[in-house]
């Protein structure tokens, strides 16, 4: 290993990336030296379930040979973590639940498959909120995951386990979902970049369904750059996916010019309401500044159905997780009590055991949406009023390219704070919700700390903007050192 080279963890997508195409370094070296910091710093993490160190040896040498024979990609040999929300072959995936506590698919996800077809190295299974119901990790029926930054303060959820890893160096990258949030907040908690894409442009075959109109799969890495490397390699049609989009996958990385003289940069005046704290204002509101001073040109706008959001939001998830994770009976699908004769009894009492209080709440919320003589009132309501969410959003992108506000606002914010106040859990998440209630794409960038908790800066853009989003993180980042900032452990 050459001597220029540091601390291998340490080393970005892209970075580790170039050290293995000119063979400084191998695979088998770079794995290595990310299973011996699992070992070392995971134990306060608890951001993986299911550690693959054996598979993952094979994989890298594998790799290797892939190199040496001058059949490399961009990811081949590159150590990454999976939320263990996608189907992963032969590999358990339990959604962080005790209802698939047994589960070992017998296929990968698409995402996960195209990884694997790049050479990617899977470490493992990330934690999570249990079947992607929450936004503080702490719903996982196994353990809490802890904040590399804070180890008394939540990553964030409901990737949590995702964003703890690629922040304390335990991945080079992850994959995450995002179904109202779990992609940018947890980056945004835990001071890295997260990329939640156009609803449909990653194909959701082989993601274990939450809210299937919501749920999006996407990168959680160090930098834009990497988010781009990652979005490139999982984009694009899939048949086996009714919603995947078969629009053309434009080259991202080619597309990181830095340049963005003339970016018209909207700022959404409702995303700076009464609540947030002053660390998060200032910090996203220099970050708007600095935009300003590489060219953007900045203008207020107004999103009035922000204020509805949540409600529409917090209808629609919960009514289709109800018919989603209905299949969960105990005969077909996942664990089953064992214990009564009547089946009707041991239904309910697998449902029972199998799920979390938080799966529970939101199932019973949604089932009483769809219920006969509420539907109309709720879940009917709720879809009309995401009808002018969107149209907020298009009128807006009539008159700007790009949207800047705050992920959260709040930081990272101590384990077991809010366990017992769904709602104010809930409003964590007030400015990521309506992007996924849009469909559209959003990044979480890293654009300073606020009481030594990392902020990010939320980016929107329309439909199939994701390139634009990635050259505006970028620019930001050749301009600021925030996202090269590492927690102490």
């Amino acid at each position: 290993m050459s001597k220029a080279v540091p601390e291998l963890w340490r080393l970005t997508v892209s970075e580790a990336s170039r050290l293995l195409g000119d063979r400084e370094i191998s695979s088998a070296e770079l794995t290595e030296a990310f299973l011996e910091r699992i070992a070392a710093v995971d134990g306060r993490l608890s951001a993986y379930i299911t550690v693959t160190a054996d598979g993952a040896r094979r994989q890298a040498a594998d790799a290797d040979r892939r190199i040496a024979a001058g059949e490399g990609t961009a990811l081949t040999g590159v150590p990454m973590q999976i939320k263990d929300l996608l189907c992963t072959k032969d590999v358990p995936t339990t959604c962080a639940s005790r209802m698939l506590a047994e589960y070992v698919p017998v296929y990968d996800a698409t995402a996960v498959a195209r990884l694997r077809e790049q050479g990617a190295v899977l470490l493992g299974k990330g934690n999570m909120d249990e079947f992607g119901m929450g936004s503080s990790t702490e719903n996982s029926a196994f353990f809490p995951t802890r904040n590399p930054w804070n180890p008394d303060c939540v990553p964030g959820g409901s990737s949590g386990g995702s964003a703890a890893a690629v922040a304390a160096g335990t991945a080079t990258f992850a994959l995450g979902t995002d179904t109202g949030g779990s992609i940018r907040q947890p980056a945004s908690f835990c001071g890295i970049t997260g990329l939640k894409p156009t609803y449909g442009r990653i194909s959701r075959f082989g993601l274990v369904a939450y809210a299937s109109s919501l749920d999006q799969v996407g990168p959680l890495a160090r930098d834009a750059t990497d988010c781009a490397l990652v979005l490139q390699a999982i984009a694009g049609h899939d048949p086996r996916d009714a919603t995947s989009l078969p629009s053309r996958v434009p080259d991202y990385a080619a597309g990181l010019t830095g340049d963005i003289s003339g970016l018209r940069l909207g700022v959404p005046k409702e995303y700076f309401a009464e609540g947030m704290d002053a660390g998060v204002r200032d910090a996203v509101s220099a970050a708007i500044d600095q935009l300003s001073g590489l060219g953007a040109e900045i203008r207020e706008v107004s999103l009035p159905t922000t204020a509805y959001a949540l409600a529409c939001y917090y209808i629609i998830a919960p009514s289709e997780c109800s018919a989603n994770l209905a299949r969960y009976d105990g005969v077909k699908y996942g664990y089953s009590h064992r214990g009564d004769g009547d089946m009707w009894a041991a239904m309910e009492r697998t449902r029972q055991d199998g799920f979390g209080e938080e799966v529970k709440r939101r199932i019973m919320l949604g089932a009483f949406a769809l219920s006969s003589g509420y539907y109309d009132a709720y879940y009917h309501k709720a879809q009309q009023v995401r009808t002018l969410i969107r149209q907020d959003f298009a009128r807006v992108f009539e008159e700007v390219d790009v949207l800047a506000a705050p992920v959260s606002p709040v930081v990272a914010f101590p384990i077991g704070e809010l366990t017992d106040d769904p709602v104010r859990m809930y409003l964590v998440d007030i400015y990521t919700l309506p992007v996924n209630v849009a469909g559209l794409p959003a990044m979480s960038v890293p654009c300073g700390f606020s009481d030594g908790m990392p902020v990010g800066l939320q980016l929107i853009g329309p439909h199939l903007s994701e390139d634009k989003l990635l050259n505006t993180a970028h620019a930001y980042q050749q301009a600021t050192t925030w996202h090269r900032e590492r927690p102490e452990m």
